[in-house]
This record gives structure tokens, C-alpha cells and sequence, in this order.
């Protein structure tokens, strides 16, 4: 990648060149003449004062990174202690609250903070809710600089004592370095080390490299409900001069620093199966009446083989085969099949080598059963015949796999088979959830400038990865704007994002920092000729 700015730039034989090869003086050109008398000690001298100056600045700015970190788990701690849960409609003024705080630390750094009103939320029993608002902010104007733009979500996933967390989800709690709580790692500590990064730089009265935007949403668990209308109705206006995304709403896959260059879709989907007016009871009526319990696990056990192979016509002919390159990078990636399988509790997975278990779970799709409303569920015993049951069930989606299309093939294959059945009892499929995956050129400027952030700080060369999870906003901002996006991942592969006892580690919270702080100087010498 070439890194340039205004002004000359000195560079060194190749044989002396290091990391940073190319030092950035704001002198005018010499002619051309003038440059070859130019001698090499000299050349030394200015590489030695100018890379000072450089690597001062950078140590400054972690050393006060080091310096205030136990008020950045504080803040962390006034962050998670907000039950920002966006799937229960009782904790939507939690919500509000979190996105208040948000811009109210956003306005307290001097930054141009507005809360974006994106509408309501229609619920299943026709009542409305104010969805709660984007908080859009800016930092810097310089034309002459590259824009970047931060997202992130506050939103978390539900959290209770008794699903079997170890401390209180709201509480963060630090354990040997951890610090535990629902959202720590999805996505508040990342969030927050974004706004600490560019905090950093203000609090030394240093200029912002390149320009800073943030937006921060509180729907993104439950699918960034307006969202995409919000970006679209300001593709003009605020997101204009933007030249690139950074989402980092992810995490490595291991002790390794990771770039993301890929996550998969889902569209999920309700099977609904409806029979009798009213629940039976099984020993009056068993017998006697076709089930719609039966007929729904029958159709279920249709969709995917014991071998994970799916059944439903035309999935697998839609996925882009899997290249030579991407296999190679596959085989090269740290991960240890042994531990991923200690980590998640299992004595035997799908795949038993490290590439096709990789492949699986980042470039091929899946079927998942989640569930199934109005089953008995309860402990104890219940003698009854739902009259009406749904399945729950997702498809996880890769290139070159269209939703649309995914949603025609679901559809006609349950029905088909759901026909050879013959059954009395109603079938009804609906898609509620259609979004597309995503894949970036990991050899874009964006990514080079990442691997050498990630060297400076972790002196250790970044794996390439994909997410198997769903980013739905990172497609939008792709299609709608037009815009290169990155993920760059904090996390760790085992803070149990979504699960009981999730975490952030502390040395990821202040590492991950310090790389955004790197990352927006590497970003700044991309060449203004870059897409």
C-alpha cells in the first residue's frame, strides 16, 4: 500500500527499511538535482528526528492510555449497569437513557452530537414504541483529511442472575483481569475504547489524524429496526463525505489480533402449524385428531441431514465454491480444533480438521432449529395437544445466496412436503428476518493499514477472518452508501458474547484502544486516490 501525505517523502534503500520505511516531511520538494546530492547520513538523521517524533507522539498516547484505564472500566461499569435490552419492550426507557448517556459523553469531548429520531416500533399486538435514537456524532472537518466513520450498538442481549451467570449481568465485575457483564464485550467496551481513542488525542492536544464520525444505534440485537431508512434518508447530508466504515462489533477467533473481512446473513423463519380450535387433552382426544406437533417435527426433520447437509433444493448449488486462496489462508489461520471443542463442551463436531471446521462456520450455510412456541415447556408434566405450534428456525447466508430466493425455496419445500402428508391441519411460513452477508477485498488499503496498527501494538502479524454471525448493517452501509468497510475485532475469541458470563477482558479493552489510536494514523496516509 502507498502511504502518503503532503509534502516529500524520504525513503531509505531497501535493505535499511523497517516497518515504517517512509517518513513524512511537511518541506517543500527539493528539484531533482538538489535530491541526489542528498547523502545518506543525512537521510539517517532526518529518519532518526522524524521517527522520534513519531514514535514519542505514539508512546505518549498509550502511556496515557495506561494511565487512566481504571476510568475506562469505570465508565464500562456505568455503561453495562444500564439494562440496554432492546428484545424487552419494559426495558425501553432503559434504552433511552443509554443513548442519552452516550451523547452526553460524545457532547462533553466537544463533539457535534445530535440524537436522530428514526421513528416507532410496531408490536405483535399492534401497540407502537418509540424506537430509541441514533446518536450521530462528528469530530474534525478538515477537508484535506480522509473521514472516517465509527458504528457501534449499545443495545445488549437478555441477561438474568438465574440463567446460570456466575455474578450479577448488570454489575461489571473484574475477575483476575476480566471484567464480566452483559454488553462488555456486545459492544460497549469497544464503543467506549473508540470514544477513548479520540478522547486521548484531545486530552494531549493532538490533531486528529483524519476526521472522526460516530454512529451508535440501540436496536442491533433485534435486527436495527430503522436503522437502514436512517442511513439512507442521510446518505447526503452526514455520511457525504464519508471515505470509510470501521465496525468493531466482533472478536479474534483466538489469541491472535484479528481483521474481519467477512460475516455470514440469516434470514429466519416461522413455521406455523395450526389444527384444532383449542389444546386438547391427549388422553381424550389422542388418537383421534392428526397432531400439528407431529406434522411440524416431521416437516422439521426435512430441512437438514444428521451429516449437516441441507436438504432444501437449490441452497448448496448457490454458494460460491471455495478457492485455493481461501483455503490456504484457512490453513494458515491459528486455531486449535482441540480447544474450540473444550471451549464449547462437545466430545465430537461436525468436522474433525481445522479447515473444513473453519469453512463451515464462516462460508457455508447452516439450518438451526431455535425452537418451538406454543409447546409444553414448563418443568412437570402436562398431558396436552398444542393446538397450534411455530418452529423457529434460521438460515445462516454466504455468497452468492439471495434471501428473496432463499425465502421462495424454504417456502415451497415445506409446503411440498408438508403436502405429502396429507394432514388436515394449516400450514403458514414466513420469513422475518432477510439479511445478506457480507465480504470485503482484504487487499484493500483499509486492511494493510490495519495489519501494520496491529504490529505496532501487539508486534505480532494479524490473522485474516470472517464472522460466521450477522452484521446486517455492515451490507447496508456496502449498498446503500457505497462505501470500504473494515472490521476490526477487539474481543476476545472466549468473552462468551450472547451467553452466560460474558466478558472484556482488560488487556483487550486497553490494547484494543491503543490500536485504535495506531489504526487512525495509519488511516490518515492512505492515499486520497484510495476507494
Amino acid at each position: 500500500m502507498s502511504r502518503q501525505q503532503k509534502g516529500a517523502t524520504v525513503r531509505l534503500p531497501e535493505r535499511l527499511s523497517h516497518t515504517h520505511t517512509h517518513i513524512h516531511t511537511h518541506t517543500h520538494t527539493h528539484t531533482h538535482t538538489s535530491r541526489d546530492k542528498m547523502h545518506l547520513p543525512a537521510v539517517l538523521s532526518l529518519l532518526l528526528v522524524v521517527s522520534t517524533v513519531q514514535a514519542f507522539q505514539y508512546t505518549e498516547l498509550a502511556q496515557f492510555i495506561d494511565s487512566h484505564q481504571e476510568e475506562y472500566v469505570e465508565t464500562l461499569r456505568d455503561w453495562v449497569a444500564i439494562e440496554s435490552d432492546s428484545s424487552n419492550v419494559m426495558r425501553r426507557n432503559d434504552l433511552h437513557r443509554m443513548m442519552e448517556l452516550v451523547a452526553q459523553k460524545l457532547r462533553l469531548m466537544g463533539g457535534t452530537v445530535e440524537l436522530v429520531d428514526i421513528g416507532e416500533q410496531e408490536l405483535p399486538d399492534g401497540q407502537t414504541l418509540l424506537l430509541p435514537k441514533v446518536v450521530t456524532a462528528q469530530f474534525g472537518t478538515d477537508v484535506n483529511k480522509h473521514t472516517v466513520c465509527v458504528y457501534g450498538h449499545v443495545d445488549v442481549q437478555p441477561a438474568k442472575l438465574e440463567d446460570g451467570w456466575a455474578t450479577d449481568p448488570y454489575n461489571l465485575t473484574d475477575i483476575n483481569g476480566h471484567l464480566y457483564g452483559r454488553g462488555a464485550s456486545d459492544n460497549k467496551a469497544p464503543v467506549l475504547a473508540w470514544i477513548h481513542a479520540v478522547g486521548a488525542y484531545q486530552a494531549l492536544n493532538m490533531e486528529l489524524p483524519v476526521n472522526v464520525k460516530f454512529v451508535i444505534e440501540g436496536m442491533e440485537e433485534t435486527g436495527s429496526n430503522g436503522l437502514d431508512a436512517m442511513i439512507l434518508a442521510q446518505r447526503d447530508t452526514f455520511f457525504s463525505d464519508v471515505d470509510y466504515i470501521i465496525i468493531s462489533d466482533c472478536g479474534w477467533l483466538s489469541r491472535r489480533p484479528a481483521l474481519t473481512y467477512g460475516t455470514r446473513g440469516n434470514c429466519y423463519f416461522f413455521a406455523e402449524v395450526e389444527g384444532p380450535k383449542q389444546d386438547l387433552h391427549s388422553g381424550v382426544y389422542g388418537g383421534t385428531v392428526i397432531e400439528p406437533m407431529t406434522d411440524l417435527i416431521g416437516i422439521l426433520d426435512t430441512l437438514i441431514s444428521p451429516s449437516g447437509k441441507i436438504l432444501i433444493p437449490g441452497i448448496r448449488e448457490a454458494v460460491a465454491p471455495l478457492s485455493d486462496e481461501e483455503w490456504k489462508r484457512y490453513q494458515d489461520i491459528q486455531f486449535d480444533v482441540e480447544d474450540y471443542k473444550n471451549k464449547i463442551g462437545v466430545s465430537q463436531l461436525m468436522y474433525s480438521n481445522k479447515v473444513d471446521l473453519l469453512a463451515h462456520r464462516w462460508r457455508y450455510p447452516t439450518v438451526t432449529i431455535h425452537g418451538i412456541e406454543g409447546a409444553f415447556s414448563d418443568p412437570g408434566t402436562k398431558t396436552v395437544i398444542p393446538a397450534k405450534v411455530t418452529a423457529k428456525f434460521s438460515i445462516r447466508q454466504v455468497p452468492d445466496m439471495d434471501p428473496a430466493m432463499v425465502k421462495k425455496q424454504v417456502t415451497d419445500y415445506l409446503h411440498s412436503v408438508f403436502a405429502k402428508r396429507k394432514s388436515p391441519n394449516k400450514l403458514k411460513v414466513t420469513m422475518v428476518i432477510g439479511a445478506k452477508p457480507w465480504l470485503a477485498d482484504t487487499q484493500h488499503p483499509l486492511y494493510e493499514a490495519g495489519k501494520i496498527a496491529i504490529k505496532r501494538v501487539f508486534d505480532m502479524d494479524a490473522d485474516l477472518i470472517r464472522e460466521g454471525g450477522t452484521i446486517p448493517i455492515a451490507r447496508t452501509f456496502q449498498d446503500v452508501l457505497g462505501k470500504s468497510i473494515i472490521m476490526m475485532p477487539i474481543g476476545g475469541f472466549d468473552d462468551g458474547m450472547h451467553s452466560q458470563n460474558e466478558k472484556m477482558s482488560r488487556y483487550n479493552y486497553i490494547e484494543g484502544t491503543k490500536l485504535f489510536i495506531s489504526y487512525l494514523n495509519e488511516v490518515s496516509q492512505i492515499q486520497k486516490t484510495s476507494v
